[in-house]
């Protein structure tokens, strides 16, 4: 990990820039955080392009950082500068002509789509782990919040150090993210916006129905995709906070 890049906020929140692997990436560490008082830490995911969520990524870093997490991300697999993938590039075509269409998208769609992007993109999260609990600022234990969802299923489903994982509710879910559902045992809380353009409500619900999970709840709103409510994001904090602190 070299880190390229540091600012103060004005919150206290140090902000800086990294890249891993030639993979860029930004850590927030909160004010208090030290070696002789670490930080928890929450990953937080995202679906591509890291200058253009930027400014939602930086204000949900803060939100946590107020309630002393540290919190990292990191650019997605063919996002930003990182180089693209032709196979993945058909796999989208196909998915916005369908939805130009108003036809439905054929599950081989959604798993040429979505399967390449995890298989890269969760060994690169662990690996960011790795760097990230080595700093002595931050300890475990760890959280996942938001981002592709089959992502951070997967992600939590094979990484033991993540202990309670954030997920933002989507559509777009290959039938074997389904089975990884099944078995995922830690405690979940999931988003879902009730009127999201963008995503399947009963798809959404079948998959809340299917983690294994003793502790999941599941938080609905009402309002579209970028209609969040703010509670609902303090929600998710004392989430957290029960669970990592």
């Amino acid at each position: 990990m070299h880190f390229t890049s540091e600012r103060h906020l004005e919150d206290g929140v140090v902000e800086r820039e990294f890249t891993l692997d030639e993979i860029p990436g930004i850590l927030w560490t909160p004010g208090s955080a030290s070696s002789s008082a670490p930080a928890p830490l929450i990953l937080l995911g995202h679906p591509g392009g890291l200058h253009g969520m930027y400014p939602r990524l930086a204000g949900r870093a803060r939100h946590s950082a107020a309630e002393g997490f540290a919190s990292a991300t990191l650019e997605l697999p063919g996002s930003g500068d990182r180089p693209r993938s032709a196979s993945t590039d058909q796999a989208r075509a196909a998915l916005h002509r369908a939805l130009e269409a108003g036809e439905p998208v054929g599950q081989d769609v959604i798993d040429a789509l979505v399967l390449p992007l995890v298989e890269r993109a969760v060994p690169e999260w662990r690996t960011a782990l790795d760097a990230l609990l080595a700093l002595p600022e931050i300890d475990g234990p760890v959280g996942y919040s938001g981002g592709v969802i089959s992502i951070g299923i997967r992600l939590a489903l094979v990484e033991p150090r993540i202990a309670a994982a954030v997920l933002f509710a989507g559509s777009f879910v290959p039938r074997v993210t389904f089975d990884e559902a099944r078995r995922l045992t830690i405690p979940l809380h999931v988003l879902l916006q009730w009127d999201d353009e963008s995503n399947d409500r009963q798809v959404a619900l079948d998959l809340f129905d299917t983690f294994g999970s003793k502790e999941k709840t599941l938080h609905a709103n009402m309002g579209g995709h970028t209609g969040v409510p703010q509670y609902a994001g303090d929600a998710a904090a004392q989430f957290f906070t029960r669970h990592l602190k």
